[in-house]
C-alpha cells in the first residue's frame, strides 16, 4: 500500500508504476473486484482554504467528510448536494472523504432542488494515468473556458484520475425545515403526489416514498415564516390525495437507505422517469423499495443477481450497489457512449492501471 503526503509523491508513484492500482478513499465503499497496490489517499488530507463570504471552499482529496461539514456548519453554511454516507447501507467502516464523493458524485435528496454534486464543483487537481499533475477549474465562482474536466472527473470514479484537491460552491443552512407526511398513498399515486410538489412553486427540497410504511415525504426548508406559508399552501394544493400532516422526519434514513441495512439481499439503485417508475417496480418481485428524488431514484432490495434481464430495456440506468452478481455492477452504456468512454480512458489512463475494470 502506498500513502501519499503531497501530489508530487503521487505523481512520480503513479508514473513508476507496472502494475494495476486500486484508488482508495476512506474505505466505505469498497469495491473487491478491483485488484491492485493500494493508493491510499488519506494522508492527503486538510481544508486549504475557506472563505464563507465568497462560499467557496478548497479541501485536499483525503480530507474526512466530517470535517469539512463542521468546518461549514462552523459558519453556519453546508454542502447542499446532501451526499450519501454509505456505511449504513453496506456495513462498512471508515469515514467518507470529499474526494471519494466527487470520485462517485454522491448526492442526496436535495439532488432535485439544487443539483448533484458536480455541479457544485469549481475546480479540481488530480494525477492521470500517466503521471501528469493537472489542473482544471478555479477556486471561485467564475465562467471558464475549455474542456470542462471538473464535471468530468465527478462520477468518474477514479478511472480517469486520482483526485487530489477539490474546490466546492457552499450554502448558507436553512432556519428551519418540516415535511409533509401523506399516509396510505399508492405507488403511483403518491409518484403524482410528489411531482406535483416538485412543479408547484413552494420549493420543495425533497421528495420521497415507503411503500413499506405507507407514507410519502415532502420537505420544505428555508426561513420560519416561508416554510409556514409554502406548507399551508402545498397542504392545500395536494388536497385530492388526502391530509398531509406536518412532521420532523429522519432525512438522513431516507438518504442513506437505513431501511435495508439489516435486512438481506441485492441492493439495486435505479435511476428512471418517476412516471416509468411504479411499472418497473412491479417488475421486480422486490423485497423492498423506497422512492427518492420524487419517483426518479428506486432503491430495490432483491434476491436477483441480475435484475437487469428481468428489467428488460428501459429509459435508464441501474447499479448494483451491494451484493455480488455475474452481470456488471454498473450499467452496460450504449455502443456509442461507451466508445467514448473508452477513448476518455485511453487518453487519461493510457496504461489501464487505474481502478481497472471498476467501470466495464
Amino acid at each position: 500500500m502506498f500513502q501519499p503526503q503531497t501530489e508530487a509523491a503521487l505523481s512520480d508513484f503513479i508514473q513508476s508504476a507496472n502494475a494495476p492500482l486500486s484508488i482508495k478513499g476512506g474505505g466505505t465503499r469498497e469495491y473487491a473486484h478491483v485488484s491492485g497496490d493500494i493508493v491510499d489517499m488519506s494522508g492527503m488530507s486538510g481544508i486549504t482554504l475557506y472563505e464563507p463570504g465568497a462560499l467557496t471552499v478548497v479541501a485536499k482529496a483525503g480530507t474526512p467528510l466530517k470535517e469539512l461539514t463542521q468546518a461549514l456548519a462552523a459558519e453556519n453554511q453546508r454542502l447542499a448536494f446532501e451526499p450519501m454516507d454509505h456505511r449504513t447501507l453496506l456495513g462498512t467502516t471508515g469515514e467518507p472523504t470529499i474526494g471519494g464523493i466527487v470520485a462517485a458524485n454522491i448526492s442526496g435528496p436535495r439532488r432535485i432542488a439544487v443539483g448533484a454534486c458536480r455541479d457544485f464543483l469549481l475546480g479540481v487537481r488530480f494525477v492521470d494515468g500517466a503521471g501528469a499533475i493537472i489542473k482544471n477549474g478555479g477556486r471561485v465562482m467564475k465562467n471558464v473556458t475549455g474542456y470542462d474536466l471538473v464535471k468530468l472527473m465527478a462520477g468518474a470514479y477514479g478511472t480517469l484520475g486520482v483526485l487530489t484537491e477539490v474546490s466546492f460552491k457552499v450554502l448558507p443552512k436553512v432556519e428551519t425545515e418540516t415535511t409533509l407526511v401523506f399516509d396510505g398513498l399508492d405507488d403511483a399515486t403518491a409518484i403524482r403526489a410528489m411531482s406535483d410538489a416538485l412543479c408547484s412553486p413552494y420549493e420543495v427540497t425533497g421528495a420521497a416514498h415507503d411503500p413499506s410504511q405507507g407514507k410519502t415525504y415532502l420537505r420544505l426548508e428555508g426561513f420560519a415564516d416561508s416554510v409556514a406559508y409554502r406548507a399551508r399552501s402545498l397542504t392545500q394544493l395536494l388536497g385530492r390525495y388526502g391530509t398531509a400532516i406536518q412532521a420532523q422526519t429522519d432525512w438522513d434514513a431516507i438518504r442513506d437507505v437505513a431501511a435495508f441495512a439489516d435486512l438481506p439481499g441485492n441492493v439495486w439503485r435505479i435511476s428512471t422517469k418517476p412516471s416509468a417508475a411504479p411499472a418497473l417496480v412491479a417488475q421486480m418481485n422486490a423485497k423492498a423499495v423506497q422512492y427518492d428524488w420524487g419517483g426518479g431514484l428506486i432503491w430495490a432490495l432483491t434476491d436477483d443477481t441480475d435484475l437487469r434481464a428481468k428489467l428488460g430495456h428501459f429509459d435508464g440506468h441501474a447499479t448494483l450497489v451491494r451484493g455480488t452478481a455475474p452481470a456488471p455492477r454498473f450499467h452496460p452504456q450504449p455502443a456509442p457512449l461507451a466508445a467514448i468512454s473508452a477513448g476518455l480512458r485511453r487518453k487519461f489512463d493510457p496504461r489501464n492501471i487505474l481502478n481497472t475494470g471498476l467501470m466495464a
